[in-house]
């Protein structure tokens, strides 16, 4: 079918609200367009604001609602029309950090109480991984992978990948073999390493030893900047406890250990120089 006869309904970044309509009126619109008759209309438009907690909103103007109200009717204008998948291209880019939290949770209820296919467009790596089943990563223009949220974090396919979906060490060339042992593109997380001042690792651990240049405070985790002896920097990220976080912080300048299990080193793809044309930039986006 062309695109226009598809059953596919949009929720934009902007919401589109008409300003002269009310919240129900607006939400009835597709449905009128359709020629539904209007005790249908008036039903299913009544539906769809109970569905996203809006039913006593219904005669509320647009100016009158929060952003988040606001991005729940957008969503219930489209619900109505009963799609059999649903795009919102990036519908949570418009709210404070607090309330987009709020709202990826209340999409994720909403998506698996009427049970439609969801197609999420947004650029924000913790959104793409809070909200998904599936994720497909793309570069321009193509997609680099595709997998659960758990697959694309723990086992990416491609330094892209690695560095893109959470922060990754990018191990290649002299210090790949230095670090893994052999020649290749490697990836490990930088909460996957230990980080202390003394003392020999585990066994069956790989360490490298250096110096902390630098220390960021983060609120639940600390990150540290290390430059390794005999070359190349690796970024380490521990959790917060009562007993480690002013041992952290004093870390700053001094000599220490790293060490990971060698399991938590991922192998990368190697990837082709990437082809740009001078008028179209390059994209990083999550679907």
């Amino acid at each position: 079918e062309p695109p226009h006869r598809r059953d596919v309904n949009t929720v934009f970044q902007d919401y589109a609200l008409f300003p002269h309509m009310n919240v129900v009126q607006n939400v009835e619109y597709g449905l009128r367009v359709k020629k539904v008759p209007r005790a249908d209309r008036r039903k299913r438009a009544a539906e769809a604001l109970e569905t996203v907690r809006l039913g006593d909103h219904a005669t509320r103007s647009p100016h009158q609602l929060s952003g988040g109200q606001r991005q729940r009717v957008a969503l219930a204008r489209a619900l109505v029309n009963r799609p059999k998948v649903l795009l919102l291209d990036e519908p949570l880019g418009a709210l404070d950090l607090k309330l987009r939290r709020e709202m990826q949770i209340e999409l994720k209820q909403i998506q698996r109480d009427v049970g439609i296919t969801f197609v999420f467009v947004t650029h924000d790596q913790e959104e793409a991984l809070t909200m998904s089943d599936r994720i497909a990563v793309f570069r321009d223009g193509r997609v680099e992978q595709v997998g659960t949220p758990v697959e694309l974090y723990e086992r990416p396919a491609t330094p892209f990948t690695a560095g893109f979906v959470g922060t990754s060490n990018l191990l290649s060339g002299e210090l790949a073999q230095r670090l893994v042992g052999r020649a290749g593109s490697f990836g490990i997380r930088p909460e996957k390493i230990r980080l202390s001042s003394t003392g020999e690792p585990a066994p069956d651990h790989t360490s490298a030893r250096g110096v902390v240049r630098e220390v960021v405070y983060l609120g639940a985790a600390t990150h540290a900047i290390v430059d390794l002896d005999g070359g190349g920097t690796l970024t380490v990220l521990q959790q917060n406890l009562e007993s480690t976080v002013d041992q952290m912080l004093a870390f700053r300048g001094e000599a220490v250990v790293l060490s990971w299990h060698p399991t938590s080193v991922v192998t990368l793809a190697e990837e082709p120089p990437a082809e740009h044309h001078d008028d179209v930039p390059p994209t990083k986006e999550f679907a």
